[in-house]
């Protein structure tokens, strides 16, 4: 499971996440904040206070997300190497083809 080790709230109620797998990701918060304690959110203020702690992001009041969750529904962000954009990708595993040495 990955772990959160770095996220920056967006004041278009995104999150900006760094993973320990090296990825780089955006997560939108909007479509939870009319769902249970993350109406709570619905507060700029208060959803700029986002923290890492536990390997995901956390609010004050008791409020997280798990980092699963934020990983699955996140979308990868361009890496800016020169002026092309580049993705991160992360290899799980390598089998290789038929017929490969």
């Amino acid at each position: 499971m990955e772990s959160v080790i770095r996220v920056s709230p967006k004041d278009d109620f995104t999150l900006e996440l760094w993973f320990d797998d090296g990825t780089h990701r955006l997560f939108d918060v909007r479509p939870y904040l009319e769902r249970g304690v993350f109406v709570r959110l619905k507060d700029l203020a208060k959803f700029r206070q986002a923290y890492v702690a536990f390997d995901t992001v956390c609010w004050p009041g008791n409020i997280d997300i798990a980092p699963e969750t934020l990983y699955d529904r996140s979308v990868p962000l361009p890496v800016i190497m020169g002026d092309r954009p580049r993705f991160c990708v992360t290899v799980l595993s390598y089998e290789s083809m038929p017929g490969e040495e």
